[in-house]
């Protein structure tokens, strides 16, 4: 397969959560939901997108809201955008996709099924945080940094939010896979403290990666995700 990374455009549209989301779709086969982090689009997702395709799958990979070709906003909040991928799922009539949520979109993936159990039926986060304390804090102090004099509402989000309660993820019954870089912005303790909260979690500590390496045009997500799907998900 040629995993060099491949443009997929944005072109459909739905209207969700009262935004327009703009989506690529690629293959055919039972339903995965990718979604992107911070400041990124669908694309960083090309290589996976591929992988996933060829393996009969249907996937279909938004830009979240300000993101991509997706509708501006002024602000940001991740449980904002939790219900924008929930609607998303509803107005496409998707029956309980897997989801891949990447950094942000981990944290989209995870209060998505908090606020409303069952919608998934397979779930996989990588390089996800429960709470900024999460983050590096060398991390934390580069974002804040940034912040002057013009704040951006995207870092301000990363500054604030989210606040999940570990408590909280003993809800989500369905099987999740957690990844993270041996050199990720989140903390080890933190990819440690998600997955052992999780009631089926599958935890894996990627040697010599960092945030994003093994995910932007790299094949060891999709070669991640592929069995992992098989595995747990009955789709």
């Amino acid at each position: 397969m040629n995993m060099e990374n491949t443009n997929y455009p944005a072109s459909y549209r739905v209207m969700a959560n009262g935004i327009v989301l703009r989506y690529a779709v690629v293959g055919e086969g039972a339903p995965v939901v990718l979604v992107h982090g911070n400041g990124e689009d669908h694309n960083i997702f090309s290589t996976e997108i591929e992988q996933l395709s060829a393996a009969g799958y249907q996937v279909f990979a938004p830009d979240s809201r300000g993101h991509g070709q997706s509708s501006p906003v002024e602000e940001y909040h991740y449980a904002d955008m939790a219900e924008d991928m929930y609607a998303f799922i509803r107005e496409l009539h998707l029956e309980k996709p897997a989801l891949y949520g990447h950094s942000d979109g981990g944290i989209i993936g995870l209060l998505l099924e908090i606020l409303h159990p069952g919608t998934l039926g397979v779930l996989a986060v990588s390089g996800t945080n429960l709470s900024p304390s999460g983050l590096l804090p060398s991390f934390l102090e580069e974002c804040t940094a940034l912040q002057h004099p013009h704040p951006n509402p995207l870092i301000t989000l990363m500054l604030t939010e989210p606040d999940i309660d570990p408590q909280s993820l003993t809800r989500i019954r369905i099987p999740v896979l957690v990844t993270a870089g041996e050199h990720d912005l989140v903390l080890p303790s933190e990819t440690e403290k998600i997955a052992s909260s999780l009631p089926q979690a599958k935890c894996r500590i990627l040697p010599q990666q960092d945030h994003g390496s093994y995910i932007v045009g790299s094949s060891i997500m999709g070669d991640l995700l592929i069995p992992f799907f098989r595995e747990h998900w009955h789709s």
